[in-house]
């Protein structure tokens, strides 16, 4: 029996016309889509609720993408092939895999190159649009539950996709999800009140420079003056930070505050290593250590934890729960 595939668009460059770029406007660019779907799959296109530059997008997107693929789930809708633009395509593919787990078969695309000429009236000469839709629609179908990133003949675990070169066709990189396996999430009934709350949802990661540590505790209180909900500290290598007494109060201080504060490195690929010393005073400072796949997980990681906890105290009891 074939299977039924939602594509759902969402913008970015694969739907752009003229020059410069501009989206085509849904209404119009969907008809020119379906023209070059392939004939042997029973497609049907979707619109998401937020269509913009991937720059633009926000929890609240990607939670009303979400909230369109679990209601089509009930209308016996497994497949799903989303259209997305690549600025923040990781973003957008590690928070539906925090919040689909394997509810669903989902694949996010995207192209360096839009799919339609300058007019909007043919297929481009060159672009890896098409090359990158077929390789999705094709993978969509045979793929196990879960949720992955299909780009450039590459299938990447959704949690773990980065993007690596702004410019080349090879763009993303990540686990290979034909060659490892990972603990997939449990997913999470979108509602309402969600999109209303990840609205206030605020997050700044901290990335350290080599600099004074008299200097990095200057900055951290420059940001005591109006705290996010979430203050992600990236290290060096393991997660590895220069600290003192005075760097430790501070963070003591930021969590008083009701900020959740998590450590994590700034290297692209690798986990936190608890040989070195940050074990021998992470426990004194009140803050969480990462425990997930990239940069772009544990930013999925932390708006579900805002989503279902309101104090950072029931986040430190929770946050090695599987979420």
């Amino acid at each position: 029996m074939m299977k039924k595939i939602a594509l759902i668009y969402m913008g970015g460059t694969f739907g752009c016309i003229g020059e410069p770029l501009s989206p085509m406007p849904a209404e119009n660019f969907i008809p020119q889509l379906q023209r070059v779907l392939p004939l042997h799959l029973d497609i049907e296109c979707f619109v998401a609720p937020s269509i913009k530059d991937s720059s633009a997008s926000t929890a609240t997107d990607w939670l009303q993408l979400i909230q369109l693929i679990q209601s089509l789930q009930l209308k016996n809708y497994q497949h799903f092939v989303v259209i997305h633009g690549t600025d923040t395509l990781s973003y957008a593919s590690a928070t539906l895999a925090r919040f689909l787990g394997q509810s669903a078969h989902v694949v996010l695309t995207a192209s360096q190159y839009p799919l339609l000429n300058l007019n909007g009236t043919n297929s481009r000469e060159f672009t890896d649009a098409i090359d990158n839709l077929n390789f999705a629609l094709d993978t969509v179908a045979t793929c196990s539950v879960g949720v992955y990133l299909a780009f450039h003949h590459q299938l990447i675990h959704a949690q773990t996709a980065l993007k690596r070169h702004t410019t080349e066709l090879d763009a993303f990189a990540g686990l290979n999800a034909k060659e490892n396996l990972i603990t997939h999430q449990q997913s999470y009934i979108v509602h309402e009140p969600d999109i209303e709350k990840a609205q206030l949802f605020n997050c700044l990661s901290l990335m350290t420079q080599p600099i004074a540590i008299e200097q990095q505790i200057k900055n951290l209180k420059n940001l005591q003056q109006q705290l996010p909900n979430v203050l992600i500290l990236q290290g060096f290598g393991t997660g590895n930070l220069a600290v003192n007494e005075k760097f430790i109060a501070t963070l003591q201080d930021i969590h008083a505050q009701g900020c959740a504060i998590i450590l994590t490195t700034q290297v692209p690929f690798g986990t936190i290593d608890q040989r070195y010393a940050i074990s021998e005073w992470i426990q004194h400072a009140n803050i969480m250590i990462s425990d997930c796949l990239g940069h772009a997980d544990l930013y999925a990681k932390a708006l579900k934890m805002y989503l279902q906890y309101d104090s950072v105290d029931q986040w430190h009891a929770h946050w090695h729960d599987s979420v």
